[in-house]
């Protein structure tokens, strides 16, 4: 998970619809642009490249993000292009709308930062609040988990964008996806990321085994919005 980010507040919500119906059909799931007051969440495009390569492969190149590392501006442009590509395709398989989103700041129309949803695989049945009945070897295998992530310059770092970003993307999943539970993960040490996780509400758990080295904090946020029944057809 992308995680270089930071403190903060701010009101957010969606500025359009985000659940497309065709027919009867399963919903298409096309993420709107999210507004909040000071930022701007919004898909990718092609213009963005050379703003996203400096923001990612350069000034972040050092942060780890659970990828391969810094791109070149080529292989930067190729993941810009799949990730473009995959906004469209996703709905049109009835995916949620996972994928990286830019993050821009409103009154300078500058793009601060880059953040999203991401299916998380992992053994997060070691992890009390997720654990059951289950053995202690039946809760090492690994479930999946509707997670979110971000990363900001580090001229916008301390400045509440992170928050602010993470609580659109909270009230998306929850409000519009009607999502039950999303996660976020970050390394002991990232305590701007805890930090962004604490203050939208997150349960933060620590990983109680030595493996896998990678899973080692985790925050946690279920959905309290009272479910509506579905209408008698």
């Amino acid at each position: 998970m992308r995680d270089g980010a930071d403190s903060g507040g701010g009101q957010s919500g969606c500025r359009a619809q985000g659940v497309i119906y065709v027919g009867r059909k399963q919903p298409m799931m096309h993420m709107p642009v999210l507004e909040t007051e000071r930022l701007q969440i919004r898909p990718f495009t092609l213009d963005d490249l050379e703003a996203i390569h400096h923001l990612l492969d350069v000034e972040l190149s050092q942060v780890e993000f659970g990828t391969t590392g810094a791109k070149t501006l080529h292989t930067r442009q190729q993941w810009l292009q799949w990730t473009i590509l995959s906004y469209e395709q996703l709905a049109q398989l009835h995916q949620p709308p996972y994928g990286d989103r830019a993050v821009v700041h409103k009154p300078g129309g500058l793009l601060i930062g880059v953040c999203g949803f991401v299916p998380c695989l992992d053994a997060f049945g070691q992890l009390p609040s997720f654990s059951s009945a289950f053995s202690i070897s039946a809760a090492r295998l690994h479930t999946t988990e509707f997670g979110l992530y971000y990363a900001f310059s580090l001229a916008s770092q301390g400045q509440g964008y992170a928050t602010e970003a993470v609580r659109a993307l909270i009230d998306f999943a929850f409000n519009i996806l009607r999502l039950r539970r999303i996660v976020a993960t970050t390394t002991y040490d990232n305590t701007r990321s805890i930090g962004v996780m604490r203050r939208v509400g997150m349960r933060i758990e620590q990983n109680p085994f030595a493996e896998p080295p990678w899973l080692q904090v985790v925050g946690s946020l279920d959905n309290q919005s009272p479910v509506v029944p579905h209408a008698e057809s």
